[in-house]
C-alpha cells in the first residue's frame, strides 16, 4: 500500500478542509485514510453512486464530469494537488452528482464516508472544515459561471494560463498538464475554438508548441484576461510543470 511522504503532510496541512484542524484531529483522519496510487482514466466513482469517500489530489489531476442526454461529457472542474474532491456527499450520506477520473497518473488520499458523520459528533471541527472546502468549491463555481458567461473564449483560455504561469510578470513557458480536449471543455469550449483562441493571443505574445506555451508577459495577459490574479495556495507539482525563463 503506497505511504504517506513528509511533502504530502505538507500539502495535507495547507488544504482549506485540513489548515484549521488541531494536529490529533488530522491524525484521526488520517488512520482512517487509504493512500491510492492511480493510472490515467481511473474511475474514482461514478455518478449517481453512494458516496463511499472523497478524495484529496496529491500529485496529478482529477476532473468532475456528468453525461448530457446526448450523450456528450460535460466538465464540471478539473482539479490539481492539494484540492479536495466530493466531500459534500460525503458529509450529508448522499450520493455523488457527478463522476469522477483521473486525468493524469495520480497520488491520493481517499477519505471513506464510513465514520466521517461519526466523527464529525465528537469533534466538529471536522464537520466545519467539510463545510468552507464546500464553500470554497461553491466559489469556484460561481467564478466559473461567470467566466463562461462575461468573459471571451481568449479571456478565459489567458485567465487559464495566467493561473498556471509561475510568476506574476515577464516571460515564461508553461507545460499544459493535460490533453487540450480537456482544457476546452473545462472552458466551454469546442476544441476548434480552443485553437482560434491560442490564434487570437499571439499578439498578446502567446505561443504554442505542442503541449508547451510560450508566454511573453504574464502581467499583459492577466490584463487582457480582465481580472485580477488570485494568490492562493501555489501548487508545487503545477510549479514543476512551468519554467521561468528569466
Amino acid at each position: 500500500m503506497p505511504r504517506i511522504e513528509m511533502s504530502d503532510r505538507d500539502v495535507i496541512r495547507l488544504t482549506p478542509m485540513f489548515s484549521a484542524l488541531p494536529a490529533d484531529a488530522l491524525d484521526i483522519l488520517l488512520a482512517q485514510s487509504e493512500f491510492q496510487v492511480r493510472q490515467r482514466r481511473s474511475t474514482l466513482f461514478e455518478q449517481d453512486e453512494p458516496a463511499a469517500a472523497f478524495y484529496l489530489v496529491l500529485e496529478g489531476w482529477v476532473k468532475l464530469f456528468r453525461m448530457t442526454a446526448g450523450g456528450d461529457e460535460a466538465v464540471v472542474g478539473v482539479f490539481k494537488r492539494g484540492d479536495s474532491v466530493a466531500e459534500v456527499p460525503c458529509l450529508t450520506g448522499g450520493s455523488y452528482p457527478v463522476s469522477g477520473e483521473t486525468v493524469t497518473d495520480a497520488r491520493l488520499l481517499a477519505v471513506p464516508t464510513r465514520g466521517i458523520l461519526d466523527l464529525t459528533q465528537s469533534r466538529p471541527e471536522i464537520g466545519l472544515a467539510m463545510l468552507a472546502s464546500a464553500s470554497l468549491h461553491l466559489k469556484r463555481l460561481v467564478d466559473q459561471i461567470e467566466e463562461l458567461k462575461a468573459r471571451t473564449g481568449p479571456q478565459r483560455l489567458a485567465a487559464f494560463l495566467v493561473d498556471l504561469a509561475p510568476t506574476e510578470r515577464g516571460a515564461c513557458t508553461i507545460a499544459l498538464p493535460y490533453e487540450k480536449l480537456l482544457i476546452a471543455g473545462r472552458l466551454g469550449m469546442k476544441p476548434e475554438s480552443l485553437s482560434r483562441a491560442f490564434q487570437r493571443l499571439r499578439p498578446l505574445g502567446v505561443r504554442i508548441h505542442h503541449n508547451t506555451v510560450a508566454v511573453g508577459d504574464v502581467a499583459r495577459l492577466t490584463e487582457f484576461a480582465g481580472r485580477e490574479r488570485v494568490m492562493a495556495f501555489r501548487c508545487p507539482a503545477l510549479r514543476a510543470g512551468c519554467r521561468n525563463i528569466y
